[in-house]
């Protein structure tokens, strides 16, 4: 029988915070304050953003290629987890430690600005350098700031990026490549993902609104989320379930076939019953087409009854962070009462199926012990994560 892992450590940063604590608090709040209006990233005008706050580390003293935003992002998160890396890399060996992260923007910030500067100036500017911009830059980068020698990946399938970390973390560690791993993901926000979705139509004209009748799109959001996976801890990684459907490049399965069967992938990962759940942490992008096909594959799977909601009104659509910052959110609701609240103006569409969207103070009798949270991706590429007690 397969050794069960457990994540034992976690580290968020996002619009509704900088830490677990603040992140919680906010969360259980329904707290959008972090949802702002940005008029730099949207070409034709201001757009609603979930946008983490404050000052971010320096990383001029940093090899030039790891001077980003992301980065920057990713350094508060690593500093949250130094201490039991340190405890790890002393037990394993920092050779025995893997790094599998998702990413969907890398440091495409940065080639933007470099772009500007270019045209106006007839060259790139010294502070850029093309490896900003390159995929594995995440993981290379904890990799140094970490002093980590083991395998180091970065995944990048948009908005599953993360979620399907857990997955090859899994995959490594039963196969005997890795003793324990630091998993996650990061994005920023940058001009490319604000108006490619925007050409999309899938941008929200104001705040996004999960699972109304009068829903109209995403706020595109930036987060980093890091933990650590290993063979000890309190929380367990029960099970990760994955599907690619391949309906279509950018639109889900109208029926929600993949989203279901990883739902169902992840239950039976765990020889779990959908009963067993005590919370769903939905993709809920308030998108039109994906709160329909969501809602039919949560219906079919877990029926009316099971909680749920989208924490995306509070935190913006985070993309290749999204999967890691919402089991992140789960992680934080293990052992507690209270459940995320789902983030609406209440008005419910009456041609989605029912499904118990919970509101803010809902409770659970005793505690919650399972959480599965959903990602969703573009081509059809499905991940749920299972993690409890």
């Amino acid at each position: 029988m397969q050794q069960p892992l457990f994540i034992s450590h976690y580290a968020m940063i996002n619009a509704l915070g900088r830490d677990n604590q603040s992140i919680k608090r906010n969360l259980l709040a329904g707290n959008q304050s972090g949802i702002v209006s940005n008029d730099t990233l949207l070409n034709e005008g201001p757009i609603f953003v979930g946008a983490v706050q404050g000052e971010l580390p320096t990383l001029n003293d940093r090899a030039i290629e790891f001077q980003t935003r992301n980065n920057q992002l990713a350094a508060l998160a690593i500093a949250q987890l130094a201490d039991p890396i340190a405890e790890l890399k002393q037990q394993y060996g920092a050779q025995r430690i893997a790094v599998i992260v998702g990413t969907s923007t890398s440091g495409i910030a940065q080639g933007e600005q470099a772009m500007k500067a270019r045209h106006a100036q007839g060259e790139f500017p010294s502070e850029y350098h093309y490896q900003q911009q390159e995929m594995d830059n995440l993981a290379q980068f904890i990799c140094s700031e970490l002093g980590l020698q083991g395998i180091a990946l970065t995944l990048s399938t948009a908005c599953s990026s993360s979620a399907k970390a857990f997955a090859t973390a899994q995959e490594m560690i039963a196969s005997g490549l890795a003793d324990a791993a630091i998993v996650g993901g990061v994005d920023s926000l940058c001009g490319m993902t604000v108006n490619g979705f925007s050409a999309l139509a899938s941008t929200s004209a104001g705040v996004s609104n999960p699972s109304s009748r009068n829903r109209d799109g995403i706020n595109l959001g930036e987060a980093a989320a890091l933990c650590i996976v290993q063979k000890q801890g309190r929380v367990k990684l029960l099970g990760v379930g994955e599907s690619s459907d391949a309906h279509h490049m950018s639109a889900p399965h109208p029926q929600g076939e993949g989203a279901a069967a990883a739902m169902t992938a992840a239950l039976n990962a765990a020889s779990y019953q959908a009963g067993d759940v005590d919370y769903v942490n939905l993709h809920g992008t308030a998108t039109p087409k994906n709160d329909e096909m969501e809602a039919i594959a949560v219906a079919t799977v877990f029926g009316k009854d099971t909680p749920c909601s989208s924490s995306k009104g509070m935190i913006g659509h985070t993309l290749g962070a999204a999967g890691a910052t919402e089991v992140g959110l789960c992680w934080l609701l293990i052992g507690g009462s209270d459940y995320a609240p789902h983030i609406w103006d209440g008005q419910q569409d009456e041609s989605l199926p029912a499904i118990n969207l919970v509101a803010v103070g809902t409770q659970h009798p005793t505690k919650i012990t399972t959480c599965l949270s959903n990602s969703f991706a573009f081509g059809g590429n499905n991940v749920s994560v299972l993690i409890g007690l």
